[in-house]
């Protein structure tokens, strides 16, 4: 058995088990030379797009269950792919639905993407946060007309205590009220609890492990400590894969 499969069974978790994302459509590798959302969709290979397709459709688009409106996208290391993944997911989602496709920008440590969709940092959510007015006002649209980026905003030195202000709680209820679906990319697990913040805020997290690095003391960690909280955990997507799961067992994932 390989590691990685044995890594997520050990989690614990999953879509109905685990999603995996080949390494050529979001490792943020010296191979991967895309900068942008629609360089990086038109470079990737259909397997890709496949598999991408069916991790929005399981965490979406499933008929039987009532899907999650808003949902967090949180890696457990840094490195590990989580804000590309994101931002493909919300794309698709977008390309799928006629509903309003909201990508946030939760990681203030590090905000990446206004680069990937081209557009300027120009008041997001942290200025939403101090100002007042209609969330809308502060989203900007980001290449197709039902998909919108709320980007980081401007920070300061008070962005991570603003983080767990009732403001935003108040915020992204505006948001769910606003959109039909909201994607949080947040910073990874094992560094900041950021995301727990949104967890409990989100209808659940998906957490975005690395093929071959992530290590299964720290995913369980990660794992123990959102049931703990109870946070939803949603699923887990094995990144940067790019070797195949044997059949038999990827019937079982």
């Amino acid at each position: 058995m390989s590691k990685n499969f044995e890594l997520t069974q050990h989690v614990g978790i999953g879509l109905g088990g685990v999603a995996s994302v080949r390494e050529t459509a979001v490792g943020a590798t010296a191979k991967n030379k895309a900068s942008t959302i629609a360089e990086i969709m038109a470079e990737a290979p259909p397997a890709t797009r496949e598999e991408s397709l069916k991790l929005v459709q399981r965490l979406f688009l499933t008929p039987e269950q009532t899907s999650p409106k808003a949902v967090v996208f949180a890696a457990i290391d840094s490195g590990n792919g989580c804000t590309r993944l994101c931002a493909i997911t919300a794309q698709l989602l977008a390309e799928n639905v006629s509903g309003s496709v909201c990508l946030v920008e939760g990681n203030f440590r590090a905000p990446s993407l206004p680069d990937l969709f081209g557009v300027d940092n120009h008041r997001g959510l942290a200025d939403s946060l101090r100002q007042e007015g209609a969330i809308q006002g502060f989203a900007k649209q980001a290449g197709r007309e039902n998909i919108w980026l709320l980007s980081s905003g401007s920070l300061g030195k008070d962005c991570i205590n603003l983080l767990h202000c009732d403001r935003m709680k108040e915020r992204v209820a505006e948001l769910r009220s606003a959109f039909d679906y909201i994607l949080i990319d947040a910073p990874p697990l094992n560094s900041y609890a950021d995301a727990m913040v949104f967890g409990r805020l989100a209808d659940g997290v998906v957490l975005v492990l690395e093929a071959n690095a992530t290590r299964r003391e720290a995913a369980l960690r990660v794992a123990e400590s959102l049931q703990a909280t109870r946070i939803p955990v949603l699923g887990a997507v094995l990144n940067k894969r790019t070797f195949p799961i044997p059949s038999a067992l990827y019937k079982r994932l």
